[in-house]
């Protein structure tokens, strides 16, 4: 299974950033095995608008079938879920926790996005 991570840094000890499409990094993991896909998403980071339908496009791409990250808007997540891919939110902490809680089943699943739209 891919799973993908919004991460501050390209490894699974970087922590977890908290922001979907202005993440500065995709990470994007091959479970159980934790192989890791790094994808810089530094053009997110500088988009004016779109950042998040933009690294949603990326995932797909990557063909993830879950994501992991701190917060969704709603574009990006009604761009996510046409995409089969499924949301899951989380606190604090680094890329490997975050996998951790997820394999353990304490992540929940998320039903909609978390933040209003930026537009």
């Amino acid at each position: 299974m891919k799973v993908a991570v919004t991460s501050t840094g390209p490894g699974l000890d970087s922590p977890l950033d908290q922001r979907f499409g202005r993440a500065r990094h995709l990470l994007v993991i091959d479970l159980p095995q934790r192989t890791v896909t790094p994808i810089d998403n530094q053009a997110g980071m500088g988009a004016a608008q779109g950042a998040g339908i933009q690294a949603a496009q990326t995932l797909i791409d990557h063909k993830a079938e879950a994501l992991i990250t701190g917060h969704c808007g709603p574009k990006a997540f009604r761009a996510l879920r046409a995409a089969n891919i499924d949301v899951y939110l989380a606190g604090e902490g680094s890329v490997a926790d975050a996998l951790d809680r997820f394999e353990a089943g304490d992540l929940a699943l998320s039903a909609a996005a978390d933040v209003d739209s930026h537009w």
